[in-house]
């Protein structure tokens, strides 16, 4: 056994390290499956197992330590850019631009409670900065700001957060609930009213494709081009085939309208009334067309793999008027949106088609859908986007008012470079493709040594902290960020801007960037209206929080 004694003795060796990291990581995440009262403290158990381990004397070298810590802040600040930056400008869009706004008013709230606390009580920005990190369960927050604190200060001069962050992370977690169980019981909130509610408010955008054949009685269409409909009516849908003397023709925008023509649309149901008072009068579509009773309109997920499709907008690719068939939905970096005509599809883009199944076919021909070139790894992109990155985080700048320059860091510059590869990368033809798989396991695997580094910093002195120092107080100062911002939000998106319980959860989850809470919600309301909210505030606050993080160290520093 003199061996093994001897291995865990010498700190400095590289088998020593591996096994301290490997038995935090995989301890912590073993922990985090673990529910209390149906609530996991998730990937954050790495950070508590860390502290323990580094509390019986198991640290491993200090530059060791730093390295580990930056590369895999880097890592995970790079993969979660990609794959929100879709949804960073996506989110701008209709009810999105409210729901951020509700989150950008989260994260100001906690902003000012933050500044407020500083001045009433004298406590340094540093440690609040640490604290507020916990208070809103936002790890990437937590490793801005200690990098930008090593800007500022020095590296040798850098008072160590983990143990505030620490000590504020299960209230942000716990707090944040209790929110929602408090509005739910204050309000007397009927969840199931609630959900028929969501429904009807919504009911007007949700898109039903059918299929109908029309008799053109319309005198003023005699004539003329199908362009003329197309220019009439102002949505998109179909009009691929035409029966005329009992002869099947195919149709385009070019071809001429006869009396008694009957034709065939393909439209969102909701639209059918504008085509009767246009074009004639309903017939039966198995009367005209046979074909289309063995004919069956299906939708089909169809994978982005081609490359000569990445520099076209929808508009030019026009599978509509090529193939007869719909591209009704974009899945793209884990967010699904509607595209436009001239939505660009990026590699690795996920589209739903809908149309018969000859025509999708086609359709799957043409955009690729190969699976085996979505599997091959682009590592050389990857690595290439974080060198962006870094070299951007390292560029001095200057603010108004704060003496000497700023930098974005090692968070803040990879993060932008990712979210700014993610969205606009398929323009320039750079393939910024990482599938989700990959982007997962390169994320936990980038916080959970980002976090079992900060547990094992030998300088935290955790357990003398609450014992005998201000641990308790922190803790204090710690609920009182996560409370009243979310308060404030909860407030202000109910009477105010008038969200249901549902998108009220789902907003505050998002905005505290914290996914305990967000399994919670949807648990309890047995609805996933609460995820579609949070998804459309995440990009935008995890990006706020991380500048946030930043910004007050450089100002109050």
């Amino acid at each position: 056994m003199d061996w093994f004694i001897n291995l865990m003795n010498n700190h400095e060796s590289v088998a020593y390290t591996v096994i301290v990291y490997s038995i935090v990581i995989a301890i912590g995440v073993a922990l985090g499956k673990v529910k209390f009262f149906g609530i996991s403290f998730g990937i954050a158990w790495v950070l508590f197992v860390g502290i323990a381990m580094a509390e019986l004397g198991f640290t491993v070298n200090g530059h060791i330590q730093h390295f580990v810590k930056e590369f895999g802040l880097i890592l995970f600040v790079y993969t979660i850019g990609l794959q929100v930056g879709p949804g960073f400008f996506a989110a701008f869009k209709k009810e999105g631009v409210k729901f951020n706004l509700l989150a950008i008013l989260s994260v100001l709230t906690c902003v000012v409670t933050v500044i407020a606390i500083h001045f009433l009580t004298g406590t340094d920005m540093a440690t609040l900065v640490g604290i507020m990190s916990g208070a809103v369960t936002n790890t990437p927050g937590l490793g801005a700001a200690q990098a930008t604190l090593e800007d500022v200060l020095g590296t040798g001069q850098v008072p160590s957060l983990t143990t505030m962050y620490a000590v504020a992370y299960p209230f942000g977690v716990f707090g944040i609930i209790l929110v929602m169980l408090m509005f739910k019981g204050f309000l007397k909130v009927n969840v199931e009213a609630e959900k028929r509610l969501n429904t009807w408010r919504h009911a007007k955008d949700q898109v039903v494709i059918n299929r109908f054949a029309i008799r053109v009685t319309n005198p003023q269409l005699f004539g003329k081009k199908l362009q003329v409909i197309k220019e009439t009516l102002d949505f998109d849908f179909t009009i691929s085939r035409m029966c005329r003397n009992g002869e099947i023709l195919m149709a385009d925008s070019q071809t001429h309208i006869k009396e008694g023509d009957i034709v065939l649309i393909v439209a969102n149901q909701r639209e059918n009334e504008k085509f009767l008072n246009l074009i004639g009068e309903n017939v039966l579509i198995s009367d005209y067309f046979p074909d289309e009773k063995d004919m069956r309109y299906t939708s089909r997920r169809i994978n982005v793999t081609q490359r000569a499709i990445f520099t076209k907008t929808l508009a030019e690719l026009d599978v509509r008027k090529r193939f007869g068939v719909t591209i009704t939905r974009v899945y793209r970096a884990g967010l699904e949106f509607v595209p436009s005509a001239h939505t660009k599809l990026q590699f690795g883009d996920t589209i739903t088609v809908i149309g018969d199944e000859t025509h999708i076919q086609l359709v799957s021909k043409e955009f690729g859908n190969s699976k085996k070139r979505l599997q091959t790894p682009h590592i050389a992109e990857l690595f290439m986007g974080i060198t962006l990155g870094v070299l951007l985080g390292s560029i001095p700048f200057s603010i108004p008012g704060i003496p000497g320059a700023v930098k974005l860091g090692l968070a803040g510059g990879p993060l932008i470079v990712a979210i700014l590869i993610s969205r606009y990368g398929g323009a320039l033809s750079v393939t910024h493709y990482v599938s989700q798989s990959a982007n997962l396991m390169i994320r936990e695997i980038g916080i959970v040594l980002f976090l079992a580094s900060v547990g094992l910093d030998a300088n935290a002195h955790f357990i003398d902290t609450i014992i005998h120092g201000q641990g308790l107080y922190w803790m204090g100062l710690g609920a009182i960020i996560t409370f009243v911002p979310l308060l404030v939000t909860a407030m202000v998106a109910r009477f105010k801007a008038k969200l249901d319980y549902m998108e009220t959860c789902g907003l505050l989850s998002g905005a505290s960037t914290d996914p305990p809470a967000l399994a919670f919600a949807n648990e309890m309301t047995n609805s996933d209206i609460p995820a579609l909210t949070y998804a459309s505030v995440y990009p935008l606050t995890t990006f706020m929080r991380i500048m946030v993080a930043q910004l007050l160290i450089v100002f109050f520093m």
